[in-house]
């Protein structure tokens, strides 16, 4: 797809998604938003159109029509815990299956997905993760991902699934922004011994990721992981995000057995097992369509620690 062709996308106003709106119209695409109400304001570059509750949209034939292709990354986050499965399944699989099912009677080009990691894995994996290995995903969020993919490729049209690891940015929520705000303290760390190895990648290599399956050559039909190539450990993390605020790492050497202790009497074991157990993954398919992520996780984790203050 040429630079300039129309795209329309749903979520712009989600972490990631409006770090790809920047991008897209940065880039010299025209953007139309699919938007659930209408809004004050465009953002330049943008144009919008109102669908509603994507699970039962409306005006989907003027919303698309002369749309060569849609990125869609609206749906309910792995955040948002405690959601029970239904609503998962309803509003990231059903709403991306009816979107596929509009768009291919709209005859649009392609359709881009963001999926998540969580679709191939659970939140560790012994090994590293490859879009070769079968999918197995461990929880509710994870299989309406997987299964969204599967409706996609049901429907027919030219589709792809960016299936991105932890994404680190401005805006992150989660247990990324709970980290970078514990790293911004001045207190020592207890997270020396913490050896698990985690990929990261940032919305700027997520967005890149976007405008490279846009512009591929040819039927993609197929997920795609979005991870950068150097994975790290939790010690690594804080030392980039301190190195970024001109400052020592600042970490003790406290037992992986007693952190995790500490962490499940706080209720905070989520945050250390997602952050310090491995879960490194490679993007063998998007590095094959030239795709290079935007900076080396180390440098992104400083500028977010720059930024974030």
């Amino acid at each position: 797809m040429d630079v300039g062709q129309c795209v329309a996308l749903t979520g712009a106003t989600g972490f990631i998604g409006r770090h790809i709106l920047r991008s897209l119209t940065a880039r010299g695409y025209r953007v139309r938003l699919l938007l659930r109400r209408p809004v004050d304001a465009m953002p330049d570059g943008a144009s919008g159109a109102v669908v509603g509750d994507l699970t039962r949209p409306m005006n989907m034939a003027a919303a698309l029509a002369g749309i060569d292709a849609i990125v869609h990354s609206a749906g309910l986050a792995h955040a948002m815990s405690g959601a029970p499965e239904d609503d998962y399944r309803t509003l990231n699989t059903e709403a991306t299956r009816r979107l596929a099912e509009a768009a291919a009677k709209a005859r649009v080009r392609r359709f881009v997905f963001l999926s998540s990691i969580r679709a191939q894995t659970g939140a560790s994996a012994a090994g590293i993760v490859a879009e070769t290995d079968t999918a197995v995903p461990t929880d509710a969020y994870g299989r309406s991902k997987l299964d969204a993919e599967r409706a996609m490729a049901e429907v027919g049209l030219d589709w792809v699934a960016l299936r991105p690891v932890l994404v680190y940015g401005a805006g992150v929520k989660g247990n990324m922004a709970a980290l970078v705000r514990l790293a911004r303290t001045p207190c020592p760390l207890p997270f020396g011994s913490l050896a698990g190895r985690r990929s990261l990648v940032s919305t700027e290599s997520v967005s890149d990721a976007v405008d490279a399956v846009l512009r591929a050559e040819g039927r993609l039909d197929r997920p795609l992981i979005v991870a950068d190539p150097d994975a790290l450990t939790v010690p690594e993390m804080v030392t980039a995000l301190r190195a970024g605020l001109g400052r020592r790492p600042g970490l003790v050497p406290i037992p992986a057995a007693l952190i995790g202790l500490a962490c499940r009497l706080t209720g905070r074991d989520a945050m250390v097992s997602r952050l310090a157990e491995s879960l490194v993954a490679r993007s063998d398919g998007l590095t094959a369509l030239g795709w290079r992520p935007a900076a080396a996780t180390r440098s992104g984790l400083a500028d977010l620690a720059r930024a974030a203050g």
